[in-house]
């Protein structure tokens, strides 16, 4: 099925506020499961946006078979922020850890560490350090960025967990997939257009995906800002309801908004696909 870039896909509150007229948002308070898990079963337990805060976090993370981090793991994607990311991950019980990255893995994205490689009419076509010095630093030393985008093969330090980028992975008879890219959004990592650009992200996404985890949302989910606008893509939201139609949608990025639209805690794989499960977690 080939979706269609909305009319109002650059405006993404007005575009909810039309989408939002046939649409209901269900929104479902839960609490950490306590009993076990069915043989038939599987748990699974998301986070985002956790910022290198993960050793003052203070509440103990859910037992589940899966853990997934929807991005945003590092504040700028230093070096020693993926280590100690990495040996926190690595020290959980879940069987099964999977992470993509977010906007503030900037040392991810090839846009910042290999500016060159890119096409013509990527923004890369600047050189590094001029590209560090177009984006807002969002309270974090300039030396810092700097020093994060200049370290070669930091995704090599990302191990204990399986790293997902545009690609996917099967467990328990699960297709889940992972993508890092959103709607330009204060020019930062893994960053694109709205419309046609992150259309094409999005179109690479398998249809037969049954867990896709994305740094951002969709328009109308987990997505408002504290000025009032919504941040989602538009184009996400068509492609998870009309064409992926996936079990469950993983994402994070949007700090103020927060939506669970059904319980993530268990997945019975004798069930067919449901047309949108969104678990945000800001």
């Amino acid at each position: 099925m080939k979706i269609e870039v909305h009319h109002l896909t650059r405006n993404p509150t007005a575009a909810w506020n039309d989408l939002s007229k046939i649409q209901k948002v269900i929104k479902v308070q839960v609490s950490p499961p306590k009993s076990s898990v069915a043989d038939d079963k599987v748990r699974i337990v998301c986070m985002s946006d956790t910022h290198s805060m993960t050793p003052h976090i203070k509440f103990d993370i859910p037992q589940g078979d899966i853990f997934i981090h929807a991005g945003d793991f590092t504040r700028c994607g230093q070096q020693e922020e993926v280590i100690e990311f990495s040996e926190w991950i690595g020290k959980l019980p879940h069987k099964h850890k999977i992470v993509i990255a977010g906007n503030h893995e900037l040392s991810f994205d090839k846009t910042f560490t290999n500016p060159l490689r890119q096409s013509p009419n990527d923004r890369s076509t600047h050189t590094g350090p001029s590209l560090v010095d177009q984006i807002p630093t969002l309270g974090i030393p300039k030396d810092k960025i700097t020093e994060a985008v200049q370290t070669p093969n930091v995704k090599d330090y990302l191990t204990n967990c399986i790293y997902l980028e545009d690609s996917e992975v099967m467990l328990y008879g699960l297709k889940i997939y992972g993508t890092p890219w959103q709607p330009e959004f204060c020019k930062w990592a893994f960053n694109v257009p709205r419309g046609e650009e992150c259309l094409q992200k999005w179109d690479k996404i398998p249809d037969d995906t049954d867990i896709l985890v994305t740094h951002t949302p969709p328009v109308g989910h987990g997505d408002l800002c504290c000025t009032g606008v919504r941040a989602g893509c538009v184009e996400l939201l068509t492609t998870v309801q009309q064409r992926v139609k996936p079990k469950y949608h993983v994402f994070g990025h949007i700090h103020e908004d927060i939506i669970k639209k059904k319980n993530l805690g268990e997945h019975d794989q004798s069930r067919p696909k449901q047309s949108l499960g969104i678990f945000g977690r800001c």
